[in-house]
Parts: C-alpha cells; structure tokens; sequence
C-alpha cells in the first residue's frame, strides 16, 4: 500500500498487511477503527415482550427512572405511551424506542429499548421490534403465568434468534405464585431457574438485576462501521413542520449529517438534513454508526417515499443487500370507512396516510356505496385495531366517520375458472357464477382455568369451530386449540370469551388455511332499497337468526318518519325477516266533532295518499349507531 493511498475504507486484515510493509498512515485508521469498535462493546439493543396487562410500561418506567433517562418532574405512569388513548386504556398501541445511558463498574454503555404492545391485534408492531434487536425482556406475570401471547412472541423472538432474558413481573402482589410460574417458563424456555429475574415494576424491585442481565446475557451488535451502509427503518411518524421522521437501526456503515442517502424499495434518493438518537426528546448528532438506533429527517413530505422494512443506503456507495426477515403485514378484518360529510373526502385520504406512516399494519383503497357515497375499504389486523383507527382518526386529525360492518376476505371460485378474492359483500358475483366459496380458517390457542373450560369449549363449537386438543400445562390451567373459521371471531368472540371466564382466558390466533363453505350475501333492505353498507356475507346456517336480529336491532335505532318503514333482510330474492317502523301519525279527524263517518273517511284517505307519495321520494336516514349495532347483537 502506498504512502499516499486515499482509500476511505479499511478494516483489521488490511491493517495488518499495511503494518507489514511499513504504511504510517494507517495508525490513525486503526485508532478511529479501535474506537468503534469499543463503542459497538457497550451497546446493547433490546425490546420487552409480554402478554396484555403483564406489567412492559411498568417495567420501562422504572428502567428510565434507574438509568437517570427521565428526570423525577417529569416521570408520569406509562411515560413511553405518549397517546392519550393508550393511557385511558391502560394499553400501548404503538413501539415506543428511546436510548437510555448506564454507568457498568466504570463503563458508560448505550441500552436501546423498544418497547412493544402486548394485544393480538398489535403483533405486527412487536415483529418489527423484534427485527432491530439482539436481545429480549420475557415479562410474565407471577398472579397469572404463561398466556397466550406470551408463547406467540416469544416464538417470533426465537425465530429471530435473540437473548431471551425471562423476567418475573408483580412479585410485591399477595396473588402471586413464583414457584409455579417459575415452573412454567422452565418449561417454556429450558432455561436455568436462577436466570430467572424476579422483579416487581411498581416497587422497582430486581431493576439492577434486569440491567445487568442485560449488558451480561444480550450480546453486543456486529456490524461493520466501514462497510456500505444497510439501515432497517422500523417505524416512522409525521411531523407538521420538519415532515417525515423515519426511525432506524444501523446493521452496517455510518451514516453523517448531510450525506446523500437512498431508500432502496422506493428507490428515491435524498440528503439526510438531520440523523440523531431517540432519548425522551430527539437529540442531534453528527454521525451513527453500525449499532445504533436512530432517526432521520429529509423532509420528505410524502407518505408513499417511506416504507416501514425498508434498507436505507447510501448513493455513492450502495449496499448490494436488503435487509431481510421483515414479517409482511396481512389485514385480517376489513371495513368501509366513509366521512359523514362527502366534502371531506380528500381530508380523509390524508388522514389515512399519515396514520399508515405511523401504523404501517394499516391497509385502504378507495371505494363507493350508493348509500354512504365515496369513502375507503380498510384493512385491519382485528377489532381493536380497527376501535383504535376509528379513535385515532376522531382525536388526531378532527374526522367524523361512519364504519361499515367488519368483515374477512374470502375467495370465491366462479363457474368460468377465476378465483376471485372478496373483501366486501357488494363484490360477490351474481349466485349463479358461483362453483364455490372458501373462508380463511384460523388455529386458535385459548389458555384458561379448567374451570371455565366446559363453557368456552361451547363457545368455540357454537362458532362452528372444531376441538384439535387439549393440554394440562398445570394441574388447574389448560390449553385448548380449535380450529375456526376468522369470520365467527372478528364480531363479538374476544369479549364473550373475556366474559365466561372472567377475565382470565388469554387467546392468540394463527392464520392456517382457506376452506370451503356455505356462505350467502346477507342484504338488509329498507323500503325495497338494498342498504350495501349493512351487508354481510354469513354462514347459511345463522342467516336467518342473524336477519332477523338485525331488522328487530335497527326498528329501535332508525327514528319514525311521516311514513311507514319497512325493514327486510332478504336473501337473494328470498325475504327471511321483516320489522315496520311505524308512522308518526296525525289526527286529521280531530276537528270532526260528530257528523257522518264519509268526512272522516274523505280526511283519512286524503291523508293515505299524501303518505303513500311521501313514501317515494322519503328519505330513510340511518343512523352510526345502526352500523355498530351489529358488533353488539347478543
């Protein structure tokens, strides 16, 4: 190597030759090279997966209370959860990431955590947690042990291949059982029962233990800071004044304040105005370098140029490797989702957008209802997810929606060969071009108490689900699997399920496969006019209790007009339930005192035909609370 080589790159083995052969300007190289790579030592990565309710925030507030990262003044309960909604709700919604400081026997190391939610509707957030992390928290609560979620995300921390650190949650509680739930996680995991960290996140007991778990068991980054840069972007949010905001782990490279960058799926290129680190507010910095958890502002105004999964790189000098193992988003639920005011239509394709920046797990494309007008068909990872939207969307952006009955995509096989997928009744093809329809089925893990077993067990099999099996993980909790069709869950199932145990079944839910069935399009008219925004495609077998409900549930909810109202759920040509909404009547004979009965007749029969004219040009107005009355029909 010559004396004056103006190589940028370099790494230990080309060092070596240098040395060898006598190149003095390689001792700086080595120091810079040395001095990242004792910073890459002391960082460590981590997220903290957990069943709903098991304590993630309590945990994180205390760790950012030990580590000094949020200051007495301004420590609130839930201090990652920075939405009103998740804090009246008592759950987290989005993956939160902030970089704490720690002081180890004399070093300082960098903890990057990500906090994750713990609700079934949300496992697409902790997937993308799980992909910017060498290591993993396993919170489990001593009153309640192992649930459901709890096994769901710790397979995809497996998978991931990350340090799994198992953590005893809510020890100062007189319900808890450590021995047991101790029992269980051995079980779980084969791990020690010493590695087992007992804690309490109230009290802020086994918190120094928790740390030095994790700068002892979770390994340190790899990485090559002087290799092309390779950045995974796990999540992003709108800004009003600086415009997109993307946040990243670095697996490879360095990247600089005022680099030229490119986003390789979008394939659009641009100058990195401001890149720093994500403490309890965004701090600047000059560089980050292979490790390290950040963000960067572009001023990208458009939510279509940021993609959560997405590599960044740098232009001059691409990475030739996407980044990988990124779980695709797959919409389980969907729904219309309309303004109340067509004039806003436009407002509420932008509201949509930024949300989809900050909740890539969000799905929508444009469609139209003779009765709503023009408005988008969502889609969502559950009924949660789709409350959370409908609230984000009121609080956030000021938007008064309607939402149309929640729905699954099914595939329908026509009699011409085609395979179609259906995402709203108004799609189904006419009945006769139908060979044959399919429904995805779902593998469903309940966790419970042996003494609900009995009821939830019905529960499943009223939902035309199938018993698969049936473990005893202790003497008094057990494990059910069922196969059952997602169309049966996506209404009313998780709050039944809640009911008839008492809150204590946990439920977790895989999609499997596609089946066939006996479905039919459900319409509800009134007046003789199909209302497509209450249609649904129903099993056979509940059509007509689920008709007949329904035209009983929206004689109470549409108000009466000056003429009758007829409600009929209808297959098909077939009329299978019918309810009147009467009249509101006027006394046209009240001024006849006496005299004969053709006067009265004569008034009534005037009045007979106004109303019948009335009846053809009336309007029926319905009601939101007719579209969520069929999420509450039993």
């Amino acid at each position: 190597m010559p004396h004056n080589d103006s190589s940028k790159y370099f790494n230990q083995k080309s060092y070596l030759c240098a040395k060898i052969i006598g190149a003095k300007n390689c001792t700086v190289k080595i120091n810079i090279y040395n001095r990242l790579e004792f910073r890459m030592k002391n960082i460590r990565n981590f997220c903290i997966i957990a069943h709903i309710d098991h304590g993630k925030s309590t945990i994180a507030d205390r760790l950012l209370q030990y580590t000094g990262t949020v200051s007495e003044r301004d420590m609130v309960t839930q201090v990652l959860d920075d939405m009103d909604l998740e804090r009246e709700r008592g759950i987290t919604i989005k993956s939160h990431a902030i970089q704490m400081d720690f002081v180890y026997k004399g070093e300082k190391f960098v903890l990057n955590l990500i906090d994750t939610p713990g609700h079934v509707d949300f496992s697409y957030e902790v997937s993308r947690s799980i992909a910017a992390c060498e290591g993993a928290l396993l919170i489990v609560d001593a009153t309640q042990g192992i649930q459901a979620q709890t096994i769901s995300n710790l397979y995809l921390a497996i998978e991931h291949d990350l340090e799994i650190i198992p953590v005893l949650n809510k020890m100062d509680m007189d319900s808890a059982m450590p021995e047991e739930v101790k029992d269980q996680i051995e079980d779980l995991i084969g791990c020690d029962r010493d590695d087992i960290i007992e804690a309490s996140g109230k009290t802020g007991m086994g918190i120094p233990e928790i740390l030095d778990a994790i700068i002892n068991r979770i390994p340190e980054p790899k990485g090559d800071p002087d290799a092309p840069l390779q950045a995974l972007i796990f999540d992003s949010v709108f800004n009003s004044f600086r415009g997109i905001i993307a946040y990243f782990r670095i697996f490879d490279g360095t990247i600089k304040t005022g680099d030229f960058v490119k986003f390789i799926s979008t394939g659009k290129e641009y100058n990195a105005d401001e890149v720093g680190v994500l403490k309890m507010k965004q701090e600047p910095k000059n560089q980050l370098s292979a490790g390290d958890v950040g963000y960067i502002i572009s001023g990208i105004k458009t939510s279509k140029e940021v993609r959560v999964g997405d590599t960044i790189t740098h232009v001059n000098r691409p990475t030739t490797n996407v980044i990988s193992g990124f779980q695709e988003v797959k919409p389980m639920v969907f729904a219309g989702v309309y303004p109340i005011d067509a004039d806003d239509y436009e407002e509420l394709r932008s509201s949509l957008e930024k949300l989809q920046l900050n909740d890539a797990s969000l799905t929508f494309e444009p469609e139209s209802s003779a009765a709503l007008g023009f408005g988008f068909r969502c889609g969502f990872l559950g009924l949660l997810h789709m409350e959370i939207i409908q609230e984000r969307l009121d609080r956030e952006f000021d938007m008064d929606v309607i939402t149309t009955v929640p729905n699954v995509s099914f595939r329908v096989h026509t009699t011409k060969g085609d395979l179609i997928e259906v995402h709203n009744p108004s799609g189904m093809p006419p009945i006769p071009n139908i060979e044959l329809i399919e429904e995805p089925y779902i593998l469903a893990q309940i966790i419970t108490k042996a003494d609900y077993l009995g009821n939830i067990m019905k529960l499943c099999i009223d939902k035309r689900g199938i018993l698969l099996n049936q473990v005893y993980l202790t003497s008094n909790r057990i494990e059910v699997t069922f196969d059952l069709p997602l169309s049966e869950i996506v209404i009313d199932f998780y709050d039944r399920l809640k009911s008839i145990s008492k809150g204590y079944a946990s439920f977790d839910y895989h999609i499997k496969d596609y089946k066939p069935a006996k479905l039919v399009k459900l319409d509800i008219l009134l007046n003789g006019d199909s209302v497509d925004a209450l249609s649904t495609l129903i099993h056979v077998d509940n059509a007509y209790d689920f008709g007949r409900r329904m035209c009983e549930k929206l004689k109470e909810l549409i108000p009466r007009q000056q003429f009758d109202i007829a409600i009929q759920a209808a297959l098909g040509a077939k009329i299978i339930a019918r309810e009147t909404v009467k009249a509101v009547r006027k006394d046209v004979t009240a001024k006849c005192y006496g005299g004969d009965i053709t006067r009265k007749r004569k008034l009534l029969d005037k009045q007979k035909k106004g109303k019948k004219r009335m009846r053809q040009i009336g309007n029926v107005e319905v009601p939101q609370s007719a579209f969520m009355a069929v999420l509450k029909l039993d």
